[in-house]
């Protein structure tokens, strides 16, 4: 018979996985968003298709993972889950908001002319798309940073949380990192699906949010020094620590690759820093899901709910993943 400790963390590593999927697809989309607002120059019309066109197929799919995270965490940790959507209702809200504005203007921008290639014109939509594309990462990364920030304290079962708490300096901080991390993910798939000078135009973004991102996550650790310093000491214990050091690595190599035009290996650096930090969080948030008074286990579903999901995760897994790469394989091979 499987432990219910045993089921506890496989769920809460299947929950991670679709976190870390979500971060390395859903973010490049936030971030194709965030740079079609922000197309400039000779090109800026070719740019818009260019996103359009690397968005197009997959943008919707790409949710499906987010989708997931959410269902595991109703599923397997109930109580750990309506502490968050009280604590976090307004951040995950406008966040929810802020994704179906993005999908809905970028279908309306599609249809709204005659000829496809028109919708990279300037409109209302295209700009609902690009806002709502810089919104919702915000808002996701603010709400991450109130979680490592241990602001959600539950006591005799009642969340005791400021409403206005996501709009700590930290929590700001992490927001604003999560949106340059999505844009340089963006710019840096760009990079491989262009060629010529809107490569360069591309290349020249992922350049410019790699640094922002840098810069970001510098000050963000700074914050975190004074603001969650339990994160900080559980992020550099040994558990953690080489999985940092190796997302460290990857973003590292990636922007050595962007330097060297080295794109292919850009891409692949990119994606590992993305899933190797994520991973390096969830080592150190581990065993609290939200620190200090809710851990996996505390809040976990009866056994046999645990049990169903665990069985049922392979079995979702043959339908999903072969459809996703074949719908990858038919639009972006």
């Amino acid at each position: 018979m499987i432990s219910t400790e045993l089921l506890v963390n496989i769920s809460a590593a299947a929950a991670l996985f679709g976190m870390m999927a979500y971060g390395m697809f859903g973010g490049a989309d936030f971030g194709g968003g965030v740079w079609d607002l922000f197309a400039t120059g000779p090109r800026k019309r070719e740019q818009r298709l260019a996103i359009q066109k690397a968005m197009g197929p997959v943008w919707e799919a790409n949710h499906v993972w987010l989708i997931f995270v959410v269902v595991v965490l109703f599923t397997c940790f109930p109580r750990a889950y309506s502490k968050l959507a009280i604590a976090l209702f307004v951040p995950f809200h406008l966040a929810l908001v802020g994704i179906i504005l993005r999908g809905a203007s970028f279908v309306f921008r599609s249809y709204q002319a005659q000829e496809p290639s028109d919708a990279a014109d300037t409109s209302i939509w295209g700009v609902v798309f690009g806002v709502a594309s810089i919104i919702s990462p915000v808002l996701l990364g603010a709400a991450f940073g109130v979680v490592t920030e241990g602001l959600i304290q539950v006591k005799d079962g009642q969340v005791e949380a400021h409403p206005a708490f996501w709009l700590t300096p930290y929590a700001l901080a992490n927001g604003l990192l999560a949106l340059v991390t999505c844009a340089y993910l963006a710019a840096v798939y760009l990079t491989n699906e262009t060629q010529g000078e809107l490569r360069e135009d591309f290349r020249y973004r992922a350049i410019l949010a790699g640094t922002g991102t840098a810069a970001l996550a510098g000050i963000v650790l700074a914050l975190a020094w004074f603001e969650a310093r339990w994160f900080v000491d559980r992020m550099l214990s040994p558990r953690a620590l080489p999985v940092v050091i190796a997302g460290l690595f990857c973003f590292a190599a990636s922007a050595w690759a962007v330097f060297t035009r080295r794109y292919v290996l850009s891409r692949v650096f990119a994606a590992g820093e993305i899933c190797m930090l994520i991973l390096g969080w969830g080592l150190a948030q581990h065993p609290f899901l939200v620190y200090p008074d809710l851990t996996f286990e505390t809040t976990a579903a009866p056994h046999a709910t645990l049990l169903f999901l665990v069985l049922s995760l392979p079995v979702g897994g043959l339908l999903l993943v072969p459809s996703l790469f074949y719908l990858f394989r038919v639009f972006k091979s």
